[in-house]
């Protein structure tokens, strides 16, 4: 048996999470969770974690040169790099708001990547 130990970030408990492997990699135990979404974030976290991502695109014709966006929804890790190698292709021209659609269905991930805040044009 193979064990890993996860801090479920879930809530501020911060839970001490054990998750037991077979030899095959699944999972065949998971405790110290205090509640089922301590279990569920263990069971997403060795199978294919998740992430919200963070960043900034180009814009043009705007007082500066790039605008923060976020994704609306959880990415594969995995995908991150690819993610953002998409996000250096992108440019857009202001003015933009907040929660403005930049890319819908990035990366078939189905969620979208929109501005984190507004920017007006010059």
């Amino acid at each position: 048996m193979e064990f890993q130990e996860l801090v479920c970030v879930n809530c501020p408990k911060g839970c001490r999470v054990k998750v037991e492997f077979n030899d095959n990699k699944e999972i065949t135990n998971i405790t110290g969770n205090a509640c089922p979404r301590g279990k569920a974030y263990a069971e997403q976290e060795c199978t294919r974690p998740m992430r919200i991502l963070t960043t900034t695109v180009k814009i043009t014709n705007a007082p500066y040169r790039v605008v923060p966006v976020i994704t609306n929804g959880d990415i594969p890790l995995d995908m991150m790099s690819e993610a953002m190698e998409e996000i250096r292709k992108i440019e857009i021209k202001a003015p933009i708001n907040a929660n403005d659609v930049i890319v819908e269905d990035f990366l078939g991930t189905g969620v979208s990547l929109i501005a984190s805040r507004s920017m007006r044009s010059l």
